[in-house]
């Protein structure tokens, strides 16, 4: 909000200093106002942008896996070369780049490399990255000189948190006290030692009724709670990285989010939102935030 506010005060302020130029016709001042909104510009478009970074997992650091398609020695090649712009573009925004698996080709490229990328909103912005990409170009590979596709796929994970932080309020706990069963006569429990707790949140119920203590009884009942949600969390985490896995796409014709072409015209184009760039060699090198920021802000029209 404080952002926002101080955006929509400096635009206040350029349309006063405007207004005044105008009826002065002065050209200097006019110039001045000139270089307030350009800066204004890209402060409002960067705003915009991170106001599209909402995700529950955009701040966190990203892990990239990039795996070569059918098609050999050319997919590998195309492989590598993605690999090089995604680090060119790590290089530009300042993140860290740490490779964790590398498989070379036979002849040239790599069949598969994964990597992880450690900066603020990482995986907010390569998540647009998602997906199959297509190359069209001339073989260097082919003595015959022909127009060759290849494909690969780049795909991004969340890198999760190590540590699953248990937290167990008392708002969230129903607590029951009842006498521990027993086999009767002089060992019948005549005082209610027994606990057990609900976790509302989550339905988990355990209870303990092994110690004469209630403290005591309480105590370890907590304990197989904290087991229990602690392993419940793990579960989440490994539902949600099975989701995201099921949902990849074949590496394939029809499936790419992206095309770079360097033959018989020069043109990357993202068809997701329609977005043609002529530059292609500034593209491989990493110049890849149209594309990124285009994704984000479709995703909110």
């Amino acid at each position: 909000m404080e952002t926002f506010q101080n955006l929509q005060t400096s635009l206040e302020e350029s349309g006063i200093w405007l207004d005044l130029a105008l009826e002065e016709s002065d050209s200097e001042g006019l110039a001045d106002v000139s270089r307030q909104i350009n800066v204004l510009d890209k402060k409002i478009k960067k705003l915009s942008l991170d106001l599209m970074l909402d995700g529950p997992d955009d701040p966190n650091n990203a892990i990239v896996s990039i795996n070569a398609g059918a098609g050999g020695t050319e997919a590998q090649d195309w492989a590598e070369m993605l690999l090089r712009m995604y680090a060119r573009w790590i290089e530009r925004k300042g993140y860290e780049f740490e490779m964790i698996d590398f498989q070379p080709g036979e002849e040239a490229g790599i069949k598969n490399a994964t990597f992880t990328v450690n900066g603020e909103n990482a995986y907010g912005y390569l998540k647009t990255e998602n997906g199959v990409h297509r190359l069209v170009r001339i073989s260097p590979f082919n003595a015959g000189g022909k127009r060759h596709t290849s494909f690969a796929s780049v795909f991004v994970y969340s890198e999760p948190d190590n540590e699953i932080i248990i937290e167990v309020e008392d708002k969230d706990l129903r607590v029951d006290v009842f006498r521990a069963s027993g086999s009767g006569g002089q060992h019948v429990n005549k005082t209610s030692s027994a606990v057990r707790i609900t976790h509302m949140p989550t339905g988990i119920v355990v209870q303990c009724q092994q110690e004469k203590s209630q403290h005591r009884n309480r105590e370890l009942a907590m304990k197989v709670l904290k087991a229990r949600l602690y392993q419940n969390e793990q579960q989440k985490q490994k539902d949600k990285l099975q989701e995201i896995h099921d949902s990849k796409d074949d590496i394939a014709w029809g499936k790419q989010i992206r095309s770079y072409v360097l033959q018989p015209y020069q043109m990357v184009k993202d068809h997701r939102i329609n977005l043609e760039l002529g530059n292609v060699n500034s593209v491989l090198d990493g110049e890849i935030d149209p594309f990124i920021e285009g994704v984000l802000m479709s995703r909110k029209i």
